[in-house]
């Protein structure tokens, strides 16, 4: 067990770090970007030889800390002048003998982009986190109660939340506690929850090494802990893979619920609204099976509908597995690799468990949840979206496209007509000709934020897109285009001002 963390020796660390300039960036200049990329698929020899004899802090911390490898002892009181080797012991993160020190864990660092609020100007800011080693570290496969670090889907979830303040927040299946740090930034209490004690006190731990206050932990499964409560933020990078029930099928804490299938992520669905205040949003990240013919979104679609508290949704589906490689893929995140023993008999346990049940597909993606204030639900969005993101701002996206939502769901025609609208400066517009034509044959428009989306438009609604720059309403672009091109102003209103709501939505527009 992970003792609990001393705040002194936390503050004194992390002092330590910044004065060994122990960031991401450093690190990666200092081994090279092909030996960082290696680092994140298991591999860590070529940072370790990009390294070399170096004995500076930088080098000697990234060997200890990073790579999970031996250092001598006074290498590392060198490195930490305040802490020494010593106070890495009694943190719980490494352990000394004959002067040499054994990581117990990882304390990587971790660069993301922050903004106050939408709109805001970004900036780059650090967190440090701490987690168990992984299986490179380990040299074989992880632990069942192993403690997971920063991979790409606790930094998808951290970029998605919203970037709008809130007072009381929920982080449910906390682990190494990113999302509960990262929520700081914008609610001014965080609960984060947890099955696991080891986990809640990394969550400690790293918000003390990260100077965060406001973060309380309590142990216990899904909502029992909260029990009774309501918050304004619901956050969850929930254990949601789906596992064999099988006795010698290692069931790993940080991703197995103990659920069949992909019971986990329904019974957050349903259970979430409960633990809402009015206007309160939930967004996590979730695997569903496409089951006996009913696919995934669908399936997702009737665990809203049957929540006992209404919910406004909008769901993503990001990727989509076959069953035999949804199964290799959690088989060798485990440790477990081809060629080696048991590799076949798990990849078997999976495909018996999908084939039980009739399981053709599963599909990953984002769900964003909301209490309507008041009145009934009026945002029910599923879609699949499998093209690769252009970048950061996700959070800012969505808290964009629910303000977007609420103002277009008080507005009939009238008022759409009525409001005065501008292009979003990411905003691109594409046309192709066939060869000695007048006309193009394919007009696009592109995002160049957001989720990158690119539409395909008529001519009408390409001509109203470019019209919009802040000044004239909407109605009196769509009748000046409806002359334009000779055609009925009424009719092309009723055939763009339904578009129009959803390029606002979407962020192709926006309100002047």
């Amino acid at each position: 067990m992970l003792p609990e963390p001393d705040p002194t020796l936390c503050r004194d660390l992390a002092a330590d770090l910044r004065d060994a300039d122990f960031t991401a960036e450093a690190l990666r200049d200092a081994w090279g970007a092909a030996a960082d990329d290696a680092i994140a698929r298991g591999l860590r020899s070529p940072a370790s030889r990009a390294l070399g004899d170096r004995r500076d802090a930088l080098a000697v911390l990234g060997r200890t800390l990073v790579l999970g490898m031996p250092e001598a002892a006074a290498s590392v009181d060198s490195a930490l002048a305040r802490v020494g080797a010593a106070g890495l012991e009694r943190l719980g993160l490494a352990r000394v003998t004959d002067e040499v020190v054994q990581p117990l864990a990882l304390v990587r660092p971790q660069s993301y982009a922050d903004a106050s609020g939408p709109g805001q100007e970004e900036t780059t800011a650090q967190w440090w986190i701490a987690s168990d080693l992984d299986e490179a570290a380990l040299g074989g496969p992880l632990p069942e109660d192993h403690v997971l670090g920063v991979g790409g889907a606790s930094l998808t979830l951290a970029g998605l939340q919203l970037t709008t303040p809130a007072a009381r927040g929920l982080d449910i299946g906390a682990g190494c506690g990113i999302q509960a740090i990262r929520a700081r930034a914008q609610v001014a209490h965080v609960v984060a929850t947890d099955i696991s004690p080891r986990a809640l006190a990394f969550t400690r731990l790293n918000a003390l090494l990260n100077g965060i206050d406001g973060i309380e932990t309590r142990l216990g499964s899904l909502f029992e802990p909260v029990a009774g409560e309501r918050f304004d933020r619901v956050v969850s990078n929930p254990p949601f893979v789906i596992t064999p029930r099988v006795a010698d099928v290692p069931a790993y804490e940080y991703r197995d619920g103990g659920m069949v299938g992909d019971d986990l992520v329904a019974a957050f669905v349903r259970g979430v609204g409960a633990h809402l205040t009015e206007g309160g949003v939930a967004q996590l990240l979730g695997n569903w099976e496409t089951r006996d013919g009913v696919a995934g979104l669908d399936r997702v679609r009737a665990w809203v509908e049957s929540s006992p508290v209404p919910l406004d949704a909008w769901v993503v589906e990001r990727e989509s597995l076959d069953p035999l490689s949804y199964a290799e893929l959690w088989v060798r995140d485990g440790g477990t690799l081809p060629g080696t023993p048991g590799f076949a008999r798990l990849v078997d346990a999976w495909l018996d468990d999908f084939s039980e049940r009739r399981v053709t597909e599963v599909g990953f993606g984002y769900l964003l949840l909301r209490r309507p204030r008041t009145g009934a639900p009026t945002l029910a969005r599923y879609e699949t979206l499998h093209t690769a993101l252009t970048g950061d701002g996700l959070g800012d996206h969505f808290a964009a496209a629910l303000e977007a939502h609420d103002r277009l769901a008080v507005l009939d025609d009238a008022g759409v007509a009525a409001s005065v609208l501008v292009v979003a400066p990411d905003v691109t517009e594409a046309r192709h000709h066939l060869p000695g034509a007048e006309d193009p044959t394919v007009i696009e428009l592109r995002q160049g934020g957001g989720f990158g989306r690119a539409l395909g438009v008529d001519p009408g609604l390409a001509a109203l897109v470019g019209a919009c720059d802040g000044d004239l309403p909407v109605g009196v672009l769509i009748d000046a285009i409806a002359d334009l091109l000779e055609v009925d102003a009424a009719a092309l209103r009723a055939d763009l001002l339904p578009r129009v709501r959803e390029l606002a939505f979407t962020g192709f527009l926006r309100f002047a």
